[in-house]
């Protein structure tokens, strides 16, 4: 056992990339709503990139180290303490046996990443480790953490001491920003939408509904009108989808979205773009849509991606 929960008003639950490969069954992925902060976490403390760590949201939380380990913290919208010190995210640190480890909210952003060395031992289910709540799947028992929860880990990839003290440079990040300019790939079924709203949707303004979930972020802004049909035969869908139902205020999926939908959808949020989406904060953030070509989208993913795999430094390196 490497930490222990002592206390939490928020949510938190094991993610590591997701449950790949059920899909057609009707399970939906889960892993990080955030997958380039989740990706970073790992990569500062030398750990594969699909090993499972702690997603927290909504709230505070705290851990104690059970014995030394090195940790690494990443995302938006959390400040971080350890020990009796306050510690900038996006960094790796060495904890001592004993010590207390803090995520309190601050304003902006939603998602941090809390990964050890060696990564969270949790049974996997379906292949993963990921915790699906609607399905009660993955994690611990299916459910978010709670206090008391106890959580092992593997063995680090080097020695304690190799692994403290990385960071990732903030030109390496993604743009997180409370008006976010989206990129998007328009269609599948751009044809169901009226010219009038899909002008709409690329030159004005939306915020996040308080609604949101891991499952979608509700828009609201202009509502969108439809040709005809409001809505499809169930399809194949994937996170960043943009659905339009019948009220005309689309819904981004996101990591619990379901596997099939039946809403037209007007775009597709660019890969790149996800991590951004993912932090906005509801009722606050002001988010735009601009449409990019699927060439542009995968070119600007793999530079974001071998940015992460080429600025993992010591911090007296630059």
């Amino acid at each position: 056992m490497t930490l222990e929960v002592m206390g939490m008003n928020g949510f938190a639950t094991i993610q590591d990339f997701g449950r790949m490969g059920w899909r057609r069954f009707g399970v939906p992925s889960s892993g990080p709503m955030d997958r380039f902060a989740f990706h970073a976490a790992n990569a500062l403390v030398g750990n594969p990139s699909n090993c499972a760590m702690i997603e927290i949201g909504l709230g505070d939380i705290a851990f104690r180290a059970l014995q030394d380990c090195v940790i690494a913290v990443s995302g938006a919208g959390y400040g971080l303490s350890v020990y009796i010190w306050d510690f900038p995210l996006w960094s790796s640190f060495f904890v001592r046996s004993g010590w207390t480890v803090r995520l309190n909210k601050t304003d902006g952003g939603m998602w941090a990443y809390l990964a050890v060395a060696g990564g969270v031992l949790t049974p996997p289910v379906l292949g993963s480790r990921s915790t699906y709540l609607r399905g009660a799947l993955g994690g611990l028992d299916g459910k978010g953490l709670q206090v008391g929860d106890r959580l092992e880990t593997g063995s680090p990839s080097r020695p304690l001491e190799d692994l403290s003290a990385q960071t990732l440079p903030l030109d390496v990040r993604p743009a997180y920003d409370d008006a976010p300019a989206l990129d998007v790939i328009m269609g599948p079924q751009i044809n169901y939408f009226t010219d009038e709203s899909i002008q709409a949707f690329l030159s004005n303004e939306y915020s996040v509904s308080l609604t949101c979930d891991r499952m979608g972020y509700r828009l609201e802004g202009p509502a969108l009108s439809h040709r005809g049909r409001s809505e499809l035969i169930s399809e194949g869908m994937i996170a960043g989808a943009v659905q339009v139902p019948p009220g005309g205020q689309p819904i981004v999926m996101m990591a619990d979205c379901p596997t099939t939908g039946g809403y037209p959808k007007i775009a597709t949020v660019a890969s790149a773009a996800q991590p951004v989406l993912a932090q906005c904060t509801p009722n606050k953030s002001r988010i735009r849509f601009q449409e990019i070509t699927v060439a542009q989208a995968q070119k600007k993913y793999r530079a974001l991606m071998s940015g992460l795999e080429s600025r993992v430094l010591k911090q007296g390196d630059w």
